[in-house]
């Protein structure tokens, strides 16, 4: 049952909002004044505050402004009868959900509360959530090689530079673009990840610019590319490499002016993008055979960084297994595994091929068929090398 605290130094509008919200499920407190509605704040659970703008010892405006300093603030619907524009924008500013004027229309407060209230709810779920990403996408191990690689991220993603990642396959490195991305002044934007493998020749062009309807046989309609879609925000063109000529042209003018244009048509489009990209190949040697452009290689790799493969970081294999055990626990609804130190000792013999990848996969595999408590002889039996 939402809580909520009304703030006001009126007894007779305290009672009769209590009385119409306790009519409606919802828990009420009261406080009489500023300073004792600060304290129940601080107190109690409180999910939305009705607040008064002008009462003794402290206003509503200052309560507003101390209550929007603690970690989990309530909603607030500020109220008054000598309200003003100046004001409303005031509270709204810092941190009112609304501001409705004395007497309330009660059928539009009523309403204004369950916007408020989901509004929290909303921020709950988008904080839970971000929660969860940003754990899924930690960057596990203390090794000399990876600290490197996180000093490397530290420095560049509040700048808008341009960012090479390169590294064998399973490495992470769309992990170090997202790091980039959350660590960035533009991490309220929009990450958009294309892999350019993934995406036949003939289509890279429209899935990076769009295209007009009627530009191709299957274009029934106009459609954004992924150049739109990231502006304000991060484009990861991932596996670089493998990307067309023809396409490595029209990347290399979206990044010198800025501006693209759709399959199709004669529109410039202006787009605010940083672009990361990635790739296992060796981009020079790809240079010398014709297959990769060198004025796009220099306007991709402002700052180069290289993700070391999991043979060069054999020390974080203890504490990359602990958090694939709890991830996969997590995922199965199951109670994480333990795993012995010989098993541990067994697997950092592996060449690791596949990097953190193949890792991940032998370690669910160990879960899956291995013992309650994973041992030496399951890794024998399950590591598969």
């Amino acid at each position: 049952m939402p809580k909520i605290l009304i703030i006001d130094d009126e007894k007779a509008i305290r009672s009769t909002l209590k009385e119409i919200l306790e009519y409606e499920k919802y828990e009420v407190l009261e406080a009489q004044d500023g300073e004792e509605g600060l304290e129940m704040i601080q107190k109690h659970e409180v999910d939305l505050v009705l607040c008064d703008v002008k009462m003794p010892k402290m206003d509503g405006i200052e309560v507003l402004t101390k209550v929007g300093t603690l970690d989990r603030p309530p909603q607030f619907i500020m109220i008054s009868a000598h309200g003003s524009i100046e004001t409303a924008v005031e509270a709204t500013k810092k941190g009112a959900f609304d501001f409705v004027p004395k007497p309330p229309d009660l059928n539009r407060l009523l309403l204004t509360v369950r916007n408020a209230l989901d509004k929290k709810n909303l921020v709950q779920e988008t904080t839970v959530l971000k929660k969860k990403l940003s754990k899924k996408l930690d960057m596990v191990g203390s090794s000399e090689a990876l600290q490197q690689v996180k000093e490397t991220i530290e420095k560049v993603a509040p700048t808008d530079a341009r960012v090479l990642i390169t590294g064998p396959n399973g490495t992470g490195k769309e992990l170090v673009a997202h790091w980039i991305h959350a660590k960035s002044n533009r991490s309220s934007g929009p990450f958009i990840a294309v892999n350019c493998a993934a995406i036949p020749s003939e289509l890279i062009e429209s899935e990076l610019f769009g295209h007009e309807k009627g530009s191709f046989t299957s274009a029934l309609k106009q459609r954004q590319g992924k150049f739109e879609q990231a502006s304000g925000g991060t484009l990861f063109l991932d596996e670089v490499g493998d990307m067309s000529l023809s396409a490595q042209a029209k990347v290399l003018r979206a990044l010198q002016e800025h501006k693209i244009t759709r399959v199709g048509g004669d529109k410039d489009i202006r787009v605010d993008v940083r672009v990361l990209a990635a790739t296992n190949k060796d981009l020079k040697k790809e240079i010398k055979e014709g297959n990769f452009r060198e004025d796009l290689y220099h306007r991709l790799s402002v700052i180069l960084i290289q993700v070391p493969p999991l043979k060069d970081r054999i020390e974080d294999i203890p504490l990359l297994v602990e958090k694939f055990l709890e991830d996969i626990a997590a995922e199965y609804g199951t109670s994480k595994k333990h795993i012995h130190e010989a098993a541990l000792d067994k697997l950092k013999q592996n060449p690791w091929t596949g990097n953190i990848r193949e890792l991940r996969n032998v370690v669910e595999r160990l879960v899956i068929l291995g013992s309650h408590e994973i041992n030496e002889e399951d890794v024998k039996k399950y590591a598969d090398y």
